[in-house]
């Protein structure tokens, strides 16, 4: 990398980077010493994984930390979790304090663990390379570590999306539409109808699924939202605000309200709620507190919901046929289930026919 110098440097001058998008995902409000940032890593990003190969295999000297120097520290810019491990390593106090496990090496090791390779540079210098193996790259941030990236990149040091898609080696939109979600959220937070603080449950931000669902039609005309290529700083109107708020409370629930996200998981859900959005009497049914599957049927044609209805039937008739011999019992209660569930056949089939042929004719059982 350019205008970047080789030097070996004693762990002990490291510094974690609290701005590194892996940890702003994070309330790091509270954060103010480097044991509550390895707490971090070490619960969320498999710090255990890079532990147990340093111990085995030593630190790879070809793949440096990358440093930057920031108000008379070390901080490093590439290489968090690799810190962690290794002064996990060296540590067997800080090990107790976490109560984590992690190998015991001997001293020969730990003295060669004392200073690690780095390169020295700045953030402008590197946001390329870091960029390319983050974002687009084989070791891929969260979709909300990857948007406040390139954020940082192009407000912090003037670069352009295009330029940044260009460089990282985008080719399918992500740099703007991740960039579009970011400012989604930051404006939902501005407006007080979203707070990541308030997300249901104790759980990393899943800002993926807003992400998933500012590509959809309908969810984009339920916002009324911009293209993707505009940049303001409120891609949805200020008089969408109320269904901004809905959308991210269908998201990700609220502790403060007790309400649980309707969204469960991203797929089929952030799907349902697409065509729920685009459905008056789904929307109306969602809203009054119905669960998203029964919505969601709201929105599927009667004939579609007839023929699955009854297609489900057959196979759990046939189930159920499969396992008469083992699984009967003899008992009179499931027997008088049996004939409700052949009245009910029997019915479904008379006024199928009917609607059919226009002609009445008698139930299956009375021809029998």
């Amino acid at each position: 990398m350019n205008g970047s110098e080789s030097k070996p440097l004693p762990v002990s001058e490291l510094s974690f980077d609290l701005k590194n998008p892996r940890l702003i995902e994070f309330d790091l409000t509270s954060v103010s010493t480097a044991t509550a940032v390895i707490r971090i890593l070490w619960d969320a990003m498999d710090v255990e994984e890079l532990a147990l190969s340093i111990a085995a295999s030593g630190f790879f000297r070809h793949e440096p930390l990358i440093v930057a120097q920031e108000r008379g520290k070390y901080v490093v810019i590439e290489g968090n979790r690799r810190l962690a491990a290794v002064k996990l390593l060296l540590d067997p106090a800080l090990v107790a304090e976490l109560k984590v496990r992690v190998p015991a090496i001997d001293e020969k090791a730990k003295e060669d663990l004392r200073e690690l390779p780095t390169l020295l540079s700045n953030r402008e210098a590197v946001w390329q390379y870091l960029g390319f193996k983050h974002v687009n790259g084989p070791a891929r941030w969260s979709s909300y570590a990857k948007a406040q990236y390139i954020a940082k990149v192009h407000r912090d040091f003037g670069v352009a999306l295009q330029d940044i898609a260009n460089q990282i080696g985008d080719t399918h939109r992500t740099v703007q539409r991740l960039y579009r979600g970011l400012r989604v959220v930051e404006e939902a937070e501005r407006l007080g109808v979203f707070s990541r603080d308030d997300i249901w449950g104790n759980r990393r931000f899943p800002f993926s699924h807003l992400y998933a669902s500012l590509e959809r039609p309908n969810i984009g005309a339920f916002l009324g939202l911009e293209a993707e290529v505009a940049e303001s700083s409120n891609p949805v109107p200020v008089e969408r605000k109320e269904e901004l708020g809905q959308l991210c409370l269908w998201l990700y629930g609220s502790k403060k309200d007790d309400k649980r996200p309707v969204v469960q998981r991203q797929n089929p859900h952030v799907r349902y709620i697409d065509h729920i959005v685009g459905n008056h009497e789904a929307i109306a049914a969602l809203r009054s507190g119905s669960d998203i599957e029964s919505a969601h049927v709201l929105t599927i044609p009667s004939t579609n919901v007839f023929a699955a209805a009854l297609v489900a039937a057959k196979q759990k008739l046939e189930e159920a046929h499969g396992k008469l011999s083992s699984g009967y019992d003899s008992s009179e209660e499931l027997l008088r289930t049996a004939g409700t569930v052949a009245n009910l056949a029997d019915d479904l089939y008379v006024q199928m026919d009917r609607k059919r042929t226009g002609r009445v004719k008698t139930r299956l059982s009375e021809r029998a």
